[in-house]
């Protein structure tokens, strides 16, 4: 196919204002105008011709170089591959009404190969919405992926094209949300603020009433109360966006990941303390808790099931309280699964919420899915609430929903998770104990366990985690007296010369006894000598 280059320049005639083109007498002069080229393309498929076409070239070297790498992007394909033929003319035609810098040769020959878009125009929003059409997880992970992409990523980083994205977007982008955070920490104050002014305002007499008016339209102006993206939720974004450009890698659109490289503030997580008497004490005074992760002594978790004997669903307290069951595996736990002769129970499946609604779903992961073995206790515990669960579907007949589930709603229906969270808070409340989350009487069980000196690894299993890593780096706090009695046990390891605090109180008492007896006989013998003859 034709190819040329040629030089022309932009002089007009004076008097007619027409372009002189080859006529101008300038040209001569190798400085005068500049370069060209022109390329013949592939025709269409309706058989029109086409061709590329860029001017603007100060030198004659340099528009040769650009034509000869047209002419090496043209030959990537075979003489015998006429669809190739016809991408690549697309793709040289779309380059130049563009007026974009021409492709690699290299990057558009594997591009070609692996079938993918030779221009990579693809933008970061079109890859993340091709990519979550096409997952096929559980509904709530990809609700929390829709809304990482909806609200987050799209809107900062969307426009990007894929192939361009770099490190620096991406940490432009998690600067902006820690400036927003900002804004709306400002906003919210100042939102708060005047919601604490109206309340001061009366209700009674014209100018309160006008001014109370007056202060309404001005909270309504103001943003609403927000909520700001931590380091929690920043994480999570990255990891979906990381997991996302992987994918991206896996069918060779990338080649790079940038969110595998971009660094943020790592996410401490709160270590989980027990409700001591002083920390209790502390709660009383000021309302407040010393982590977000509390802990129950053994008696208080004592207390607060035996203020729950005769609440129905007392046996999911319990059974959460001492094998360490999660929310919704306690509410999915199925009676078929649930082996009372043989003391235990197979966690194999889990009810999970998007938004408010609910759906059945099995564990997140392989270790999720365990068995349990039960205490003596917990099976009577259990035997009990089935008696019980008897006789309500005889009560309730035919409007008795059969779930197969052990622990459900009076009718036999479901158990919301997101319910019996709320219920919880309630029951704690009215129970008088320092407060915990549904979720702490998790952490409370596995406290338990290893203070009772399980070995980490049947705590690990129990609970279902992956990893006693996990394990231990939750669980570092242990109960008061169990923590002494490892410290007392430790200490006598070693032998030491000096004595005890006790034996120093009693060898310094005695010697101020012997030292005060012998001052008593000098003063005795002392009067003596001073005593005056008869």
């Amino acid at each position: 196919m034709k190819g040329s280059t040629h030089r022309r320049c932009y002089c007009r005639d004076p008097h007619t204002g027409k372009p002189l083109g080859k006529q101008c007498p300038k040209l001569s002069s190798r400085k005068h105008g500049s370069y060209s080229i022109r390329q013949e393309l592939p025709p269409r498929e309706d058989g029109t011709r086409r061709s590329f076409s860029r001017a603007g070239y100060e030198s004659l070297k340099a528009a040769q170089a650009d034509l000869d790498h047209i002419r090496a992007l043209l030959g990537l394909a075979d003489t015998d591959d006429p669809e190739g033929m016809t991408l690549i003319a697309a793709m040289l035609e779309e380059v130049g009404d563009e007026k974009s810098p021409l492709p690699d040769v290299e990057e558009t020959r594997r591009r070609l190969k692996s079938g993918q878009d030779l221009i990579g125009r693809l933008t970061v929003g079109e890859w993340l919405d091709r990519w979550l059409d096409g997952k096929r997880i559980r509904k709530s992970g990809l609700s929390r992926y829709e809304t990482d992409i909806r609200f987050h990523l799209k809107p900062r980083i969307g426009h990007h094209r894929l192939d361009r994205l770099r490190v620096s977007h991406l940490s432009d982008m998690f600067t902006a949300i820690s400036d927003a955070n900002a804004e709306i920490l400002e906003q919210n104050a100042q939102r708060r603020a005047a919601v604490e002014e109206l309340a001061t305002v009366p209700w009674k007499g014209l100018d309160n009433r006008a001014r109370r008016k007056v202060m309404k339209t001005a909270i309504d102006a103001m943003p609403p109360f927000r909520r700001v993206t931590g380091p929690a939720t920043r994480l999570r974004i990255k990891a979906t966006l990381r997991s996302a450009l992987n994918d991206a890698i896996g069918q060779q659109i990338l080649t790079f990941n940038p969110a595998a490289h971009v660094e943020l503030d790592p996410v401490r997580k709160p270590k989980a303390l027990v409700w001591t008497d002083a920390r209790v004490a502390r709660w009383e005074q000021t309302g407040e808790k010393p982590s977000p992760v509390m802990v129950w002594t053994p008696e208080q978790t004592g207390a607060f099931l035996d203020f729950l004997a005769e609440d129905r669903l007392y046996a999911m307290w319990h059974l959460i309280a001492f094998r360490g069951l999660r929310r919704g595996e306690a509410c999915a736990q199925p009676w078929s699964e649930t082996n009372l002769d043989d003391h235990s129970l197979t966690v194999s499946a889990q009810l999970v919420q998007d938004g408010w609604e609910v759906e059945t779903s099995e564990p997140k992961t392989d270790s999720g899915f365990r068995v349990v073995a039960l205490d003596d206790d917990t099976v009577n515990v259990l035997k009990r609430h089935r008696e019980q669960q008897d006789a309500d579907r005889e009560e309730w007949e035919s409007a008795w929903v059969e779930t197969g589930m052990v622990f459900t709603q009076e009718d036999g229906s479901w158990l919301h998770p997101g319910k019996m969270t709320d219920l919880f808070e309630r029951l704690v409340a009215a129970s008088g104990l320092p407060p915990i989350r549904l979720h702490d009487l998790r952490h409370g069980a596995a406290t338990l366990m290893l203070a009772a000196g399980i070995d980490v690894k049947i705590v690990s299993d129990t609970l279902g985690h992956s990893d006693t890593r996990i394990t231990r780096d939750i669980y570092q706090s242990v109960l008061p007296q169990v923590g002494k009695n490892a410290a007392e046990a430790t200490a006598k390891l070693v032998p030491l010369q000096r004595k005890t605090e006790a034996e120093e109180a009693a060898r310094k008492a005695a010697k101020k006894a012997k030292d005060k007896a012998k001052a008593e006989a000098r003063a005795k013998r002392k009067s003596k000598r001073k005593k005056p003859k008869k």
